[in-house]
């Protein structure tokens, strides 16, 4: 496939750019270092329009093909931000920042995606416009939502987006995807549990905020076990336990607790909502204590369309041979999202090989998953419009 051979060639200056993000991680929506470095790229490549503070930092370049007789315009997504943790690869081009470290390979999506647009710029060997997507605040600040709001679909009229994430222990550059839900939505609650505090030893003349908590805590899991069809996909879990007092001997006025819910169905995601507030407020209150409740909604399910996962899957075969589609959903969030759900698309999973999970600080993006990721970017545009 004459994709994979110029991406081979192109290897070497790819991964250049991907060392160098890596290097130089930032989070979230601060990441004016690496957007401005994909603008200079962008406009390098001869992009026919670059522009930068999309969704506060998000960059946006245009590809215009050949021709534009169908007026099909493609969306391909890349996202740009680090993790806030500390690295421990022990790598020459480790972070450069402390406590900050690209450990979900989103330099590498970055770096992919501008191999493709360098390519797609060179050859423009398609008939519509390639629209390459830059975006900031995966990791939890909602960027995709934050693109969208600032007129990413109306603005540049996009009808289809494409992105991808990388996967350890999928063989490097290997595929994996599936139609439907493919990524869970990502909910988290706060519940404040108030009683009376005191002295450990007087529980009598007390209102036990921490047995309360625990309480609820074992209950929370009955939603999920008892409440939601065995048949359905949810998760409910307590992550953090905290209390107003570090005494030994002090019965605590509060204790708060933080968790996070997720489902693949957005009945479920209701039921999870309602259940935890049900269960926390009622299991509160026969302790005689009181549970206030916050539930935050946050990014909803990723849900591949039906025909775009076809497409994907077929470019993605033609680079590597084959492709699984037959993954298992999952619970993880991820913010594009918000992109499918203004136009149909895809999200597909490219092999990382036998390397540390994502979010590990002994995790590596893999270079040679380049020329695969690169290729099925570039392959989504000629595909999906054929040079007439």
């Amino acid at each position: 496939m004459p994709v994979k051979n110029r991406f081979a060639e192109l290897l070497p200056e790819i991964t250049a750019w991907r060392r160098d993000f890596h290097e130089h991680p930032e989070l979230l929506y601060d990441v004016h270092r690496t957007a401005g470095r994909v603008a200079e790229l962008l406009r390098d490549f001869g992009c026919d329009e670059v522009v930068e503070g999309v969704g506060q930092t998000g960059v946006v370049g245009v590809i215009k093909g050949r021709s534009d007789t169908k007026g099909r315009v493609i969306g391909l997504r890349a996202d740009m931000d680090a993790l806030p943790v500390i690295e421990q690869t022990g790598l020459d081009y480790a972070s450069k920042t402390p406590g900050k470290m690209h450990a979900c390979g989103h330099d590498g999506h970055t770096a992919m995606l501008l191999g493709a647009a360098k390519y797609l710029a060179e050859t423009r060997n398609f008939d519509g416009t390639a629209v390459v997507i830059f975006q900031p605040a995966e990791e939890g600040g909602g960027g995709g939502d934050a693109m969208v709001q600032d007129g990413l679909v109306t603005r540049w009229n996009i009808q289809e987006f494409y992105g991808m994430h990388n996967m350890p222990g999928l063989p490097v550059g290997a595929f994996a995807i599936k139609p439907g839900a493919m990524m869970a939505a990502a909910d988290q609650f706060d519940i404040t549990v108030t009683g009376k505090g005191g002295h450990a030893a007087k529980p009598h003349e007390c209102i036990d905020t921490t047995l309360t908590a625990a309480q609820i805590i074992v209950a929370l899991q009955s939603i999920v076990s008892r409440n939601i069809d065995p048949l359905k996909n949810a998760v409910v879990s307590v992550c953090v336990v905290s209390t107003d007092s570090t005494a030994h001997n002090v019965i605590p006025q509060v204790v708060k607790l933080k968790g996070t819910a997720r489902s693949l169905d957005p009945a479920v995601r209701d039921q999870l909502e309602e259940g935890i507030k049900r269960v926390a407020t009622n299991v509160a209150a026969a302790m005689n204590a009181k549970a206030e409740v916050n539930y935050q909604r946050g990014y909803p399910v990723t849900m591949n369309d039906e025909q775009a996962t076809v497409w994907a899957a077929q470019v993605a075969r033609d680079i590597a041979g084959d492709v699984n589609l037959s993954m298992q959903p999952m619970m993880g969030g991820e913010d594009f999202s918000y992109m499918l759900n203004e136009r149909p698309g895809a999200y597909i999973f490219v092999g990382n090989g036998d390397t540390a999970m994502v979010h590990h600080p002994a995790y590596n993006f893999n270079d040679d998953a380049i020329p695969a990721g690169s290729s099925w970017y570039a392959g989504m545009v000629e595909s999906r419009m054929p040079a007439a």
